[in-house]
């Protein structure tokens, strides 16, 4: 099964912030959100950063409280993993779980299209399950 299953039940709405707001907007807007990361978008839309709770608590225990009031772009990542809609859903679960991170945009010609997280993968992966489950039940029974 590929991305866009997750994506087409899940939505395409993308939070993001922009790279100049300061880290206590981000932390408010993940609160009121209640995600773990925000998209940081570039002047063009394309992908800039994105910023999550661990990148916020660790510049935290670096370097204290004062960082809220520093833009989101000296904290974000800008490194971004993404992934696009047709890459299948044990290939993004690798690559995260490789790469110890929980949040991987989906890119469509440049945009942010979609945002997957591991516990959108999980959900599937449990639907898939159960499904796969009472399948088997179903034959068992008619056998």
């Amino acid at each position: 099964m590929t991305v866009s299953v997750i994506v087409a039940n899940k939505g395409r709405e993308v939070v993001s912030i922009e790279p100049n707001a300061s880290l206590a907007e981000a932390v408010r807007l993940l609160a009121e959100k209640r995600i773990g990361a925000a998209v940081i978008l570039g002047a063009d839309r394309r992908l800039a950063g994105i910023i999550s709770e661990r990148d916020i608590v660790r510049v935290l225990a670096e370097r204290g409280a004062a960082v809220l009031d520093e833009p989101v772009s000296r904290t974000m990542t800008r490194k971004v993993e993404s992934c696009n809609e047709s890459e299948t859903v044990s290939q993004i679960m690798q690559r995260m779980t490789e790469g110890k991170f929980r949040h991987m945009p989906v890119v469509d010609q440049g945009q942010v299209v979609g945002v997957v997280s591991i516990g959108d993968i999980v959900k599937y992966r449990l639907r898939e399950m159960e499904r796969e489950s009472t399948a088997m039940r179903d034959y068992i029974m008619t056998a």
